[in-house]
């Protein structure tokens, strides 16, 4: 009899775990037009930006249920719809795109195809509860992707993922002891008009 109850603790704990595990990693909401649809919905361009926050580091306590259920953001985000958003210079491989309230990105990629070191996200975070804005940028050898799709023609699809492993505070200068791993940024966009 024992043997059953331990092995239906066992069973439990892991479904647990499994249900946990799948509600922490599904990326996107249903419901939610891909950049791709918004840009035809909207007919101009889109995009969207994330940064991926640490699940626990610099979170309160009560945020962490809502991340993992899925109704709060994992981390901060900016699109097309955000104050001031603007879009910098084009090119197959180069995007710059800003935003008010401190976000200013710029991904680019060498010769090679690989994330190059000019590659920088400037954004506005709350840890703790407090307000911040960090500069930061990938590893000299960086991880990551940065894909369009249609090069020759007049605007550019295309998506992009790397990883920042150093980050400044923006206001004092200082090399900021957070994060503690890297933050993975995460990115797409449809219907941008080349220039530059």
């Amino acid at each position: 009899m024992s043997r059953i109850k331990t092995l239906l603790i066992i069973v439990g704990m892991v479904l647990l775990v499994a249900c946990v595990l799948v509600l922490r990693w599904r990326r996107t909401k249903p419901n939610a037009p891909t950049v791709s649809q918004t840009s035809r919905l909207i007919g101009g361009p889109a995009f969207e930006v994330l940064v991926e926050q640490p699940l626990v580091e610099g979170r309160a306590p009560w945020e962490i249920p809502g991340i993992i259920l899925g109704y709060s953001e994992r981390g901060p985000r900016f699109d097309q719809a955000s104050p001031g958003a603007r879009i910098g210079n084009v090119t197959p491989d180069h995007v710059e795109l800003s935003a008010d309230g401190g976000w200013d990105l710029l991904v680019e990629i060498d010769s090679e195809g690989r994330i190059a070191s000019g590659t920088r996200l400037a954004f506005p975070i709350k840890l703790g509860g407090r307000p911040l804005k960090f500069n930061c940028r990938p590893a000299d050898r960086a991880v990551g992707y940065f894909r369009t799709t249609n090069p020759a023609a007049d605007t550019l699809d295309g998506d992009f993922v790397f990883e920042v492993t150093t980050c400044k505070n923006a206001v004092s200068g200082k090399t900021a002891m957070w994060p503690y791993r890297p933050l993975t940024v995460r990115g797409s966009f449809a219907g941008l008009k080349k220039q530059g």
